[in-house]
């Protein structure tokens, strides 16, 4: 296990534990859980971890957003699940929601394992042409051609990468689906398909945008000539074809056969099937899709893209914004370049920007800190961070970035700005700009829109962003508290205390290493960290239970209230040992009386947690249990204070 094995083993906990998973993947900045039942993560508890930024749910999938260090938090949980990476990500797995929830779940799982490797892969691309515009080296020299190879190699056989990974979402072998994926890009299939001499035998659907040429055929079945390398949809459709054949063979072949008769006959069956109709198909719904999204973009390139900088970061809050991958990498495989989704990029900066001047106007000294690191991951691509933790919960900002985000998305929509191959986040996209003719056109708009975007919204930040003063904040909860107040009194609502039974460190009951004490299904209340090893009489009472171990005493207050006092988690296991009772069941005490004493430095040296919960259990019997918001008590103290 890594560094952040702790953060790992809390989060695996709070999911529900590791029978409550059915998947794990990750993106640049988030855990994508699916669970088998949500109602068992504890939500508050995951979004109060140090290194955890928030929880969303959205797409089908429990998303624990972690931050730029994610993989290694990944890397630290799997083991926890007994997962390998991708080994439980399939579709039968995905949720029974609504048909845009599944779309998005399945498209996710299939483009996330690769997304790190594409950047990479578009950045050297990027950069090598670069390089060349500014005339460091020839195109002809052999360093150009390593590069463009490092560059190209995934988006010329990207099939392969997407049979494997689709293969993995739709439980078919991973083998198969990359064979799968190889077969569609074999060299043979596509040179006997696209030439054949040069003369086709005919052309169906003359005239019309799905106009194709036939060369071959398949036993006098017309084999429509399509180049599938670089291509995202078809190969996606035959390998969920071939997990359905998969199925269907395993049901009927016998055991002694199965291993090679079922991937012989599900090729046999699937790719046929894929290279004579499906992959036509999906190529043909590529190409609609690509008419579609520039219809949409002729209307008004500047209102396109002023919605897709306007909407971009609400997208990201939602974990959605991964969806629109197929449409980025349709357009730049169909057209050479995407000019639709694009916009977003001034959303990044946008971002950033507001982030900056927080960093300038804040006088808070965590706000501040926080600020800077975040600003320098906007930069580079990666925005959840400032989204999540500075601009949402100051709202105003987030609404600034997203104004501006339109700003910057509309001028980029009506320069018809463009990126020209797939890969990089935030200013390491900026080669991928570079025009194919090595022209820098399309790269000054980019600069430009980013100049744009970062001062506009630096400016309207530092007019419009103001901060409360600690004076204000006070005044303000002077007044909710004295509303409170007024409001009680009307109710004629009685307050019931209940006092610290124990010198200590309070722990917010959610925060407990106990999933049943946390959850709050034992009754409502608070945690103690013992300072020292009594336990007195929280209330006048009697004594109702006082387990034969000594861990655990229940108690019927005078006012109403039944109380649970458990010393420690598990501590049952040491059958009194380390404990000693001053009272017996039965006994009737007096608030502050000495109760249990026990040995903190015995219990502690054999291993056990000292947590003690101090609960109401008849809690649903009262209109709220309001623990303490001291750090420290002291036996005596206020400590809940339950409201009748």
């Amino acid at each position: 296990m890594g560094k952040y094995e702790s953060l790992a083993k809390e989060i695996v906990k709070n999911v529900g534990g590791k029978e409550n998973v059915s998947s794990l993947t990750h993106c640049i900045t988030r855990l994508r859980f699916k669970l088998k039942d949500e109602s068992k993560a504890n939500d508050q508890v995951i979004k109060d971890m140090d290194g955890v930024v928030t929880v969303m749910k959205s797409g089908g999938q429990y998303q624990v957003v972690i931050g730029n260090h994610v993989p290694e938090v990944y890397a630290d949980v799997m083991p926890l699940l007994g997962m390998e990476e991708g080994s439980a990500d399939r579709a039968e797995d995905a949720p029974s929601g609504n048909l845009f929830n599944r779309a998005i779940d399945i498209i996710s799982g299939i483009f996330q394992p690769i997304l790190g490797i594409m950047a990479a892969c578009g950045m050297v691309k990027g950069l090598n042409a670069l390089f060349v515009a500014l005339g460091w080296y020839p195109e002809t020299c052999g360093g150009y051609l390593v590069l463009n190879a490092i560059g190209d190699g995934l988006f010329n056989f990207l099939p392969l990468f997407l049979g494997y990974t689709a293969a993995k979402k739709f439980n078919l072998k991973p083998m198969i689906g990359l064979v799968i994926g190889a077969i569609m890009c074999y060299p043979t299939i596509q040179n006997t398909a696209l030439s054949n001499g040069g003369e086709a035998l005919y052309t169906l659907f003359s005239g019309t945008m799905f106009e194709s040429k036939v060369y071959t055929d398949f036993f006098g079945i017309p084999l429509i000539a399509m180049d599938y390398t670089g291509t995202v949809i078809p190969v996606i459709f035959v390998v969920y074809f071939a997990s359905k054949c998969d199925k269907f063979f395993s049901k009927f072949i016998p055991d002694l056969v199965k291993f090679f008769f079922v991937p012989m006959l599900t090729l046999l069956i699937s790719i046929p099937v894929g290279l004579l109709i499906l992959g036509p198909v999906a190529t043909f719904a590529s190409k609609i899709i690509a008419e579609a999204v520039m219809t949409v973009r002729n209307f008004s390139p500047l209102l396109a893209g002023a919605i897709v900088g306007l909407t971009w970061q609400i997208l990201v809050i939602f974990g959605l914004h991964w969806g629109f991958i197929p449409v980025y990498i349709n357009n730049i495989q169909m057209n050479g370049f995407d000019n639709v989704m694009m916009p977003f990029f001034a959303c990044t900066f946008a971002t950033s920007a507001v982030v900056l001047a927080i960093f300038f106007k804040t006088k808070n000294k965590q706000l501040k800190e926080m600020a800077l690191p975040n600003f320098i991951s906007g930069i580079f691509g990666v925005t959840e961070p400032a989204i999540y933790g500075i601009l949402l919960p100051l709202k105003k900002p987030f609404i600034i970035s997203c104004i501006i985000g339109g700003i910057g998305g509309g001028f980029y929509g009506a320069l018809n700005f463009r990126k020209f191959s797939m890969g990089g986040m935030g200013i390491f996209e900026l080669p991928a700009m570079i025009e194919p003719d090595g022209s820098m056109g399309n790269l000054i708009v980019a600069l430009v829109g980013i100049a744009i975007t970062m001062i506009l919204a630096f400016i309207v930040t530092m007019i419009l962003y103001k901060e409360e003063t600690p004076k204000q904040e006070e005044k303000e909860t002077l007044i909710t508290e004295k509303k409170q107040q007024e409001s009680c009194e009307n109710k004629m609502v009685k307050q019931l205390e209940i006092a610290s039974p124990i010198k200590g460190t309070v722990l917010k009951l959610e925060k407990m290493k106990d999933d049943a004490f946390a959850s709050g299904v034992l009754g409502k209340g608070a945690a103690i960290i013992p300072e020292e090893g009594n336990v007195y009489a929280p209330a006048d009472g009697v004594i109702t239970a006082l387990f034969p171990t000594l861990h655990a005493i229940g108690m019927q207050a005078d006012n109403g209230l039944e109380l649970l006092i458990h010393i420690g988690l598990d501590t049952v296991q040491l059958n009194g040992e380390g404990f000693r009772a001053m009272v017996k069941q039965g006994d009737r005490v007096k608030k502050g009386q000495l109760l249990v004493t026990f040995d903190k430095e015995f219990i502690e040296s054999k291993g056990f947690c000292l947590e003690t919960p101090v609960l109401v259990t008849n809690s649903d019997d009262f209109l709220e249990v309001i623990e303490t918001k001291q750090i420290e008590v002291s036996p005596g103290d206020c400590f809940i204070t339950v409201l009748q």
